[in-house]
């Protein structure tokens, strides 16, 4: 589910592109833009690319908890009463980034309704896609979350207007981390994926949208 887009004007100069506690960051593919831990002190904004959410228990398990793509924000929760970071966010492609002191966002907030109105409507979004990926974890089997998993890769907003979906190929690790998997079941799927026509990968991850729904809808 594709989160509203939003930008934010701050400050005395909204037309300049530089703005007093708001910052343009550009990060290379693996390169982490904050750490579960670091202090919460702003939000960000993607503009664009592809950013990897992901959490560590105290025993040392790294799983992915989300996929943002470009107009959607992370670390929101500096903005009510969070000090300190509950994930780590890594760019997985070159991304550009606009990064928001918590006190500047909650004056735009404040100034800006029509901001609000789509910064709300985001966390909705967001809402929604956290208690739909907990039901899939709860009730659906490893081969039907994986299919879940990659519609909404194929949805997010690069990639959704083709019937055919083409985007970079995950690691089978990665995919397996936001599975809740290992990674030989997720090879076993993808193969049995690909003799069934629904995908096909070969550097590039081509996602045929309509054929997998009906699996997730009808298995």
């Amino acid at each position: 589910m594709e989160a509203p887009h939003a930008e934010v004007e701050t400050g005395s100069n909204r037309k300049n592109a530089g703005t007093e506690g708001k910052r343009v960051l550009t990060f290379r593919k693996a390169q982490r833009i904050y750490s579960q831990g670091d202090p919460a002190d702003a939000i960000f904004l993607i503009q664009s690319g592809k950013v990897k959410m992901t959490v560590v228990s105290s025993a040392g398990k790294e799983a992915v908890i989300g996929m943002m793509a470009s107009h959607s924000f992370l670390g929101e929760g500096a903005l009510v009463g969070q000090t300190l970071r509950v994930n780590t966010s890594t760019a997985m492609e070159p991304s550009v980034v606009i990064r928001i002191e918590k006190q500047i966002m909650g004056r735009a907030l404040l100034e800006q309704p029509e901001l609000s109105e789509k910064f709300i409507a985001a966390l909705l979004v967001r809402n929604i896609d956290l208690e739909e990926d907990l039901c899939d974890q709860l009730f659906n089997h490893s081969e039907k979350r994986l299919a879940r998993v990659l519609l909404k890769l194929a949805r997010l907003p690069q990639y959704a207007d083709a019937d055919n979906a083409r985007m970079p190929m995950l690691s089978h690790e990665t995919l397996a981390e936001m599975v809740g998997t290992t990674r030989s079941r997720i090879t076993f799927f993808m193969n049995k994926f690909r003799t069934m026509g629904l995908i096909d990968y070969n550097g590039i991850l081509t996602v045929r949208t309509e054929l997998l729904t009906d699996l997730v809808l009808h298995d």
